[in-house]
């Protein structure tokens, strides 16, 4: 029998690489999206195809409203900074607070319950926007606290939080996928889309991919604007 892992998969670059990383490790694929009041909808019909294309198990789509706490430009009314705009602090305004120690924890206690003692996230301390819930140290923390808060873990049965990726440049990324045969067109990581569902091209995140895109050689499927 397999082993069975749970994967937050936003429907971006980075989780879908993660996703092809844990079928490829043979594993059992629990798929767990979320809607939390992001204006990156777009993101969430990929997660779909993507975890269909997979052949996951299950796909559950959360639904939690973090834009009640905003904070975000990614949640709430606050223009998403564009290329050639000033920055004002180290950790960007697209930061949402608390949001992967919220989503893993949705994460956990699903693992906890069809007993899937792996949890893949896409997280990157390398090529990403600075936020402190993509280092290292916070896994690890993370994981720490996973076997200490739940029963499975009183009972002696470990809780792993993997991180792929955590260590490689967006282009080692994009290479790894296309190794994997992830599809990057039917990805999408743009924190301002336009209503048709295009890439803006100048956020952050967008700019991060073209990028890695250049870097590793391989021609951008994206759909800008």
């Amino acid at each position: 029998m397999n082993k069975k892992a749970v994967i937050l998969l936003s429907g971006g670059l980075d989780s879908a690489t993660v996703l092809s990383i844990a079928k490829d490790a043979g594993y059992d694929l629990y798929a767990l999206s979320f809607r939390y009041g992001q204006r990156n909808y777009p993101e969430l019909k990929a997660a779909k195809n993507l975890a269909t294309e997979a052949g996951v198990k299950q796909h559950l789509i959360m639904q939690i409203d973090m834009g009640l706490i905003g904070g975000s430009a990614l949640t709430e009314d606050i223009p998403v900074p564009k290329e050639g705009d000033k920055i004002e602090s180290e950790i960007p305004v697209t930061y949402v607070p608390a949001r992967n120690t919220i989503f893993l924890s949705f994460a956990l206690g699903w693992a906890e319950v069809i007993k899937a003692y792996d949890i893949f996230i896409g997280v990157n301390a390398l090529d990403y926007s600075g936020y402190p819930d993509c280092r290292p140290e916070f896994i690890q923390a993370y994981e720490k606290m996973a076997n200490l808060a739940t029963k499975a873990g009183v009972e002696g049965q470990k809780f792993s939080i993997h991180t792929p990726l955590i260590d490689l440049s967006k282009a080692q990324i994009i290479k790894r996928g296309i190794e994997l045969g992830v599809d990057y067109s039917k990805t999408h990581t743009c924190y301002d889309p336009t209503s048709e569902g295009l890439a803006c091209g100048k956020c952050d995140s967008c700019i991060l991919r073209k990028r890695g895109f250049a870097e590793a050689g391989v021609d951008d499927p994206t759909r800008y604007a």
